[in-house]
């Protein structure tokens, strides 16, 4: 069986540390959207009037250029949100959102958060503890794009990864050209690297996910050149 959407919101870190009592007081307000592999979910430029929990499959945030050069800013599982500034501000969105994958979301408007936060100084909280993580993310993101020759932001990226799925592992299906979108590099010298950090027994790389077998050897290639 699906999860509920109760159970959902107990996965995502914006809702995690709320009382259950504040968990079933959001849940009703949760209304399910299905998105097939492929199709854009949210348009740069779009009004922003809703967050986006992702109850399964995998989403990309992703800028695109006048030329039609895409960067990938991240890459989204199940339990993980998106649309977090559309509850606080009256802007656009900010970039596009596409399914990798067959989606199954639940939508929140702002609207109805917005009365819940009125009664609710828990959510408030958890909702700036969230959006600082993010911008501390952000922040470490462009630092690493600057500072990092390809190698290092791509040890670094595995890295960032890796913990946001607090272990030494990457679940999330990656093929080397979507890697290659969020360093700002190429397939061919992600799939370069990967095979380098593989020999060296930095990681080891299925079919199904990637493991961190030495992190420090990570961290020593992600440091700054």
């Amino acid at each position: 069986m699906p999860p509920t959407p109760l159970e959902v919101l107990r996965q995502v870190p914006l809702f995690a540390s709320l009382p259950d009592a504040e968990l079933e007081a959001f849940a009703p307000l949760l209304r399910e959207r299905r998105f097939p592999k492929g199709n854009v979910i949210l348009m740069q430029g779009d009004p922003g009037d809703a967050l986006f929990v992702i109850a399964s499959g995998q989403v990309k945030v992703v800028l695109i250029g006048d030329d039609g050069r895409e960067v990938i800013l991240s890459v989204l599982g199940s339990g993980s949100f998106f649309g977090e500034m559309a509850l606080l501000d009256d802007d656009p969105r900010s970039a596009h959102v596409v399914a990798m994958e067959d989606a199954t979301l639940l939508q929140l408007r702002r609207d109805d958060f917005r009365v819940r936060l009125r009664s609710s100084p828990d959510v408030a909280i958890a909702l700036l503890r969230e959006l600082t993580r993010r911008l501390r993310r952000a922040d470490d993101t462009i630092g690493s794009l600057a500072l990092r020759d390809v190698n290092g932001r791509i040890a670094h990226l595995l890295l960032d990864l890796a913990e946001e799925e607090s272990g030494g592992r990457i679940t999330r299906r990656l093929t080397h050209a979507t890697l290659a979108q969020m360093v700002g590099a190429s397939r061919e010298t992600v799939s370069r690297t990967l095979r380098a950090l593989v020999k060296a027994g930095a990681i080891r790389v299925t079919r199904r996910e990637i493991t961190l077998l030495d992190q420090d050897l990570l961290r020593r290639s992600a440091q700054h050149p």
